[in-house]
């Protein structure tokens, strides 16, 4: 994708070590491994893992295999943990790759026994999920023996090398059910470690917490803890923002005004034309829509841009490739103006901020989903500050 499209994403490398230096003093002894699928939660998983290594992350986490073989085949050499099992055909890779493996069927252990045996592997690490509530993937804690037992079968191609859970409520510090889900976890793990000199069972590395409960539950910082979210500055929920004061956000979306016209008091714009002018006024066109990961319906929240330090609201539905929005009568905006949907911009009136959680909570969703679909063709600026200023003409 050409880098001098006018739209793009600038990534603040700096601001991604400042937050994982942050969890790492918010967790210790707990280490920290990095979650780094879905492209590093849209900021580019290269860059941020090697930012977040550099900045004493211990590991990085991912969701699929491809995600693990582009970050080893970039020169990442750390441990990369899968977090779900993949499937059969994959395991050779997983293997080939020496990406951490993630198992909750002894059928699973099995086929990557066979595939560590073809290629002559041996103490392949591979770690057991075991499912204590959130009902997604995972062994049932009195299913979890026999899957120990099976990788313990399996040596020396595979090692035991963890066994973890995932949180579900994590992010609600007053819910209950979290405790829940730690003592059903530590249940299972009496069940399936103990002795601790047992043969097979020796460094078992134990790991519970995502981003919200390293930050709300210490209970769950365990060898380590998996920080995806709050590593890229944003809070894993309304609940906790009051342990994210220290978080500093990572990424800032912008564009350049491609277009500016006059309107018309009465007039109408864009499909549907749903949007009625009750003024004369300006309007500028910006080159970034739903393709682009700007939700089509943004407008109709009442959600706004900034440009020259000021909050103009976005108007219109927004089209696949383009937005549209209101100066106002006496506006001085001019093409190629910077536009910042999620940022800052410095203005008349101090600086202007607009967060990935500003758009989620409006679209009643989460700033997970935010960064995770601004899309691929958007280009992404990695080591550049996510401060703007304001150009004035």
């Amino acid at each position: 994708m050409n880098s001098d499209r006018w739209a793009w994403a600038d990534v603040d490398l700096g601001a991604i070590a400042h937050n994982v230096d942050v969890l790492r003093r918010a967790v210790a002894p707990s280490a920290v491994w990095v979650v780094v699928k879905a492209n590093g939660y849209g900021h580019g998983a290269i860059d941020v893992a090697r930012t977040a290594l550099g900045s004493g992350a211990a590991g990085l986490c991912v969701a699929l295999v491809e995600e693990g073989v582009e970050l080893r085949s970039a020169g990442i050499d750390a441990p990369i943990l899968v977090l779900s099992e993949q499937p059969a055909e994959r395991s050779a890779e997983l293997i080939a790759h020496r990406l951490v493996t993630t198992v909750y069927r002894t059928d699973a252990v099995e086929e990557l026994r066979r595939a560590a045996i073809a290629a002559g592997a041996t103490g392949h690490p591979v770690h057991v999920k075991i499912d204590t509530g959130m009902q997604r993937v995972g062994v049932r804690p009195e299913g979890a023996g026999r899957v120990v037992e099976a990788i313990i079968a399996a040596a020396p191609s595979l090692r035991l090398e963890g066994v973890f859970t995932h949180l579900a409520v994590a992010d609600e510090p007053e819910n209950p059910f979290t405790d829940v889900q730690l003592a059903r976890f530590d249940g299972a793990l009496a069940d399936v470690l103990p002795p601790a000199g047992r043969a097979g069972r020796g460094q078992v590395v134990v790991h519970a917490a995502n981003s919200a409960g390293a930050l709300a539950h210490p209970g769950s910082r365990r060898s380590f803890v998996r920080a995806g979210i709050a590593v890229y500055g944003i809070s894993p929920g309304r609940s906790v923002d009051h342990l994210c004061g220290d978080l500093v956000p990572a990424l800032a979306l912008r564009a350049r005004v491609s277009f500016v016209k006059p309107v018309r008091a009465g007039s109408r714009i864009s499909y549907g034309l749903r949007h009625t002018f009750s003024h004369d006024t300006t309007v500028a066109t910006v080159p970034i829509g739903y393709a682009d990961g700007v939700p089509r319906r943004l407008s109709s929240t009442g959600a706004h841009v900034l440009i020259r330090g000021r909050r103009r609201p976005i108007v219109g539905v927004v089209t696949m490739d383009q937005l549209m929005v209101d100066c106002g009568p006496d506006s001085e905006v001019a093409i190629g103006d910077e536009v910042v949907l999620i940022g800052d911009q410095d203005g008349p009136d101090g600086v202007q901020r607009i967060r990935a959680t500003d758009w989620a909570d409006r679209l009643g969703t989460i700033g997970y989903e935010i960064v995770c679909g601004i899309g691929a063709r958007v280009p992404r600026h990695p080591g550049r500050s996510i401060r703007s200023r304001m150009v004035v003409r």
